[in-house]
């Protein structure tokens, strides 16, 4: 189990201003569980943790013993909640370098469609030169305008390689089951795919094919992740403050309702930056609605002590920390005497790299609390795929039970359609010509 500690906030609250909430988040829970809330057509994340593998996720597997086989590189194509969930899971348990040295077998994963910057397309184009390839387009319309132009291009670049046949045999589809322009494409072309559910929301879809199938093909256990969900779906179903999910939810609102409206969501792994930008999708959309919510910004420490550590320490008193941490790896590192000790670290030798981390955290979690920042601690133990599977299930269930007890419905973001619609009236998209 996940565990949260939150000890180092009762500088702001007190623990009878927690308990006084345990209705409050008791009523959330039951809400969510049993879908009687606003968004209710949009819960069916709850029902992907499975124990044993599904005839998808066969399907799944076998897909990617074939991309591994045949692909150098591996062209995840999505945005939002249709990349950031797998890009999250391959970077922490691989790290933001997992890409170098890889080939055919093991192939390198990039992800495109999520942005319009012609500098990263000319890169991607340039890592493309000379490899053998395959592309996954997740969508469930297929018409989000990032996507959509870089599948245009990729097919291009696939069909100029292979050839109509060896193309489509390097083209995968995951999109909704029975509409939306993908789905017409994808059945036109022969190409296969996978199912993201109807009631599965694209920032909730990372325990579906979006997330599987990438995972899969970077070498990931999803049967392993998919087994820590499942046994995550029944380990938080306790109806008290017990749950850490209550803790985490409850404590995370109350905070808010005591002035502290932004959230800094840190670790002290430069593999977590990617899950902290997956989280911050995961809840900030969620509860960002109806002039509500937590602003959630996310920190890779130490490195961001030396750019971020001013303004926590001695900015403004309006956020609080949740700091997420891991149980140190089997290999550990032991730092060396010198002779001459020209760096003054001599006093270090004979310590592993871990012990320097451990006593930066406690040292670093100690000032913040001083100075007037309210500190989560979220110890998620030994880093395993099975235990990713629950630290997306935990965040997930956090979050649905923390937006009802905000008061918004967690499932919709009406707000970003409107970016979406002066971007085509500029654009000059029919049926969007400005009034």
């Amino acid at each position: 189990m996940i565990k949260v500690d939150i000890s180092n906030v009762w500088g702001d609250l007190s623990l009878p201003d927690l308990l006084a909430l345990e209705k409050e988040v008791f009523a959330a829970h039951k809400t969510l569980d049993e879908g009687t809330g606003a968004g209710n057509d949009f819960l069916g994340w709850q029902n992907l943790p499975v124990n044993e593998p599904t005839e998808e996720m066969l399907r799944i597997q076998k897909a990617a013993e074939q991309i591994r086989a045949d692909s150098d590189v591996f062209v995840v194509i999505g945005i939002g909640g249709s990349y950031l969930g797998p890009r999250a899971a391959i970077e922490l348990l691989q790290g933001p370098n997992h890409n170098i040295g890889k080939g055919k077998g093991n192939p390198q994963i990039y992800f495109a469609g999520n942005g319009l910057s012609t500098r990263h397309w000319n890169e991607l184009c340039r890592l493309l030169e000379g490899k053998d390839f395959s592309i996954a387009i997740i969508s469930k319309s297929g018409t989000t305008t990032e996507p959509a132009i870089a599948t245009r291009a990729l097919r291009w670049m696939l069909e100029r390689k292979y050839g109509t046949e060896g193309a489509k045999k390097r083209t995968y589809a995951i999109t909704d089951p029975a509409k939306g322009a993908l789905r017409q494409m994808a059945t036109e072309e022969g190409w296969e795919t996978f199912v993201i559910p109807p009631d599965v929301g694209g920032r909730f879809s990372v325990l579906s094919p979006v997330g599987l199938l990438p995972m899969a093909v970077a070498g990931i256990d999803i049967v392993a992740m998919m087994q820590g969900a499942c046994e995550a779906k029944k380990t938080y179903d306790i109806r008290s403050f017990e749950n850490p999910v209550w803790l985490y939810a409850a404590t995370r609102n109350l905070l808010y309702r005591h002035g502290k409206k932004i959230e800094l969501f840190e670790s002290y792994e430069p593999g977590f930056k990617m899950l902290g930008g997956w989280w911050q999708q995961l809840f900030g959309e969620s509860e960002g609605k109806d002039g509500k919510g937590i602003f959630p910004a996310t920190a890779e420490l130490t490195a961001d002590l030396h750019s971020l550590g001013q303004m926590i320490q001695e900015g403004e008193r309006n956020m609080f920390e949740t700091m997420v941490r891991f149980a140190p790896p089997e290999k550990q590192y032991v730092i060396g005497p010198d002779f001459k000790n020209l760096d003054g670290l001599n006093y270090l030798a004979g310590k592993t790299l871990d012990f320097v981390d451990e006593k930066a955290y406690l040292g670093t979690m100690a000032a913040h609390v001083d100075g007037g920042v309210p500190v989560i601690t979220m110890d998620v133990g030994e880093l395993t795929d099975k235990k990713l599977g629950e630290l997306f299930y935990f965040l997930e269930l956090s979050c649905g039970v923390s937006a009802y007890m905000l008061g918004v419905n967690p499932f919709n973001q009406p707000g970003v359609e409107m970016y979406k619609r002066n971007m085509f009236q500029l654009l000059g998209k029919p049926g969007y010509e400005a009034k």
